[in-house]
């Protein structure tokens, strides 16, 4: 007859000490109770801190941040760019959709021999001037039409989504796709960089995108006071550049915007030789291992005291790199707190991987609805009855 077999039943140190511990031998065994004492909380110190090195009063920030603009501006070789030319608005289509918003197909100048290509969405049942969104598309040929929903993945419908909140919406088409795809193939910027080797990618986005906050300043439904601004991958660290850029932009969210340059193993990435190339200036010290003079925490801070959403997943990328995100947003907490808005930052960091998953998108929208919206328009009530 089998022998039944024995079951061995440890007991259990108490919660929160050490259950095992290896001996010399190699074997598993009890671990010696490890008592833990009662201590303040550790002072958290991180490469970030140099944001507010030597800075104790909005009159030092005042003066890092002129110097952080500065910097910031030299970055995108703002003083490249072409001189804007008249906007010269033209609507080329014109659908309602289901009752709910106008969607316009527009074009406007953005160089002198250049027009930029967007939708805007304006809700049809509106009581006086509404918010409006510069919604920004990631890296997908047909950025635009997405942003819509007429292709590809309905998640990434922010113009639609929005339109449906009673928001005005501008999705402008990234200067490398749709119709505005070079012959090389969508996202090739060979031919930005024969034409303006002394500026680039990120320049002529951030420059392009403040002009469609121009156009929805033509609106009349516009309350040109409550702009915001939003978007996912490309279009995410397209919002934060915007939004640090141009202070017409009063709320900003934005997702899965990419790896900063510090800490960052393919940091190179930045400043491709090849297909999409963001920052081309700085690709010689990124080979030699030197960083640009500004990172991504002192770009963000700029923003500040305007609202900003960092939205990002620990699993989207390099998990020790996406970590140190974390730090890093806190050190642009303490920016906020310093200028006495800490309610105006917020961040959100899940495990998703690179996506815009209904928690995401929820909170995004709230967020740009509680900043930019009437606080009649988020204010609970009491139940009556």
């Amino acid at each position: 007859m089998a022998r039944p077999s024995r079951r061995t039943f440890l007991k259990l140190p108490p919660l929160g000490l050490s259950l095992f511990s290896l001996a010399s031998t190699g074997k598993l065994r009890a671990a010696e109770p490890v008592p833990r004492r009662r201590s303040d909380p550790p002072v958290i110190h991180s490469s970030w801190d140099d944001l507010l090195d030597g800075v104790t009063s909005l009159t030092d920030w005042s003066a890092r941040r002129a110097v952080l603009k500065t910097r910031y501006l030299e970055l995108l070789r703002d003083d490249r760019k072409p001189e804007k030319p008249a906007l010269n608005v033209e609507v080329h289509e014109t659908t309602e959709v289901e009752g709910q918003y106008r969607r316009l197909s527009v074009s406007y100048s953005v160089e002198a021999d250049e027009r930029a290509h967007a939708y805007v969405g304006i809700p049809l049942h509106l009581d006086g001037k509404v918010p409006a969104i510069v919604a920004l598309h990631g890296t997908h040929k047909d950025g635009m039409r997405m942003t819509a929903g007429l292709v590809d993945n309905p998640d990434n419908a922010y113009l639609d989504h929005l339109c449906r909140r009673g928001f005005v919406v501008i999705a402008p088409e990234h200067f490398v796709s749709g119709q505005r795809i070079p012959p090389e193939g969508s996202y090739e910027t060979g031919r930005f960089y024969k034409k303006h080797p002394e500026w680039n990618a990120v320049g002529k986005f951030t420059y392009e995108h403040a002009i469609a906050i121009d156009v929805l300043e033509t609106l009349p439904e516009v309350d040109t006071t409550k702009i915001g601004a939003m978007g996912h991958s490309l279009g995410g660290h397209g919002t934060f550049f915007l939004a640090a850029y141009d202070e017409r932009v009063k709320a900003a969210a934005s997702n899965c915007s990419a790896s900063f340059f510090r800490h960052n193993k393919g940091v190179e990435h930045w400043a491709r030789d090849h297909w999409y190339v963001y920052f081309k200036q700085i690709r010689a010290g990124l080979l030699a291992g030197d960083l640009p003079p500004i990172d991504f925490h002192e770009i963000i801070a700029l923003i500040a005291p305007r609202a900003f959403l960092d939205v990002s997943a620990l699993n989207d990328g390099d998990p020790l790199t996406q970590r140190q995100r974390v730090l890093m947003l806190m050190k642009i907490a303490d920016v906020y707190q310093l200028a006495g808005k800490p309610e105006n930052f917020s961040f959100y960091v899940h495990g998703r991987g690179h996506s815009v998953p209904h928690e995401s998108r929820a909170l995004m929208y709230a967020f740009l609805e509680a900043h930019l919206k009437p606080a009649s328009a988020t204010r609970t009530h009491p139940v009556k009855g």
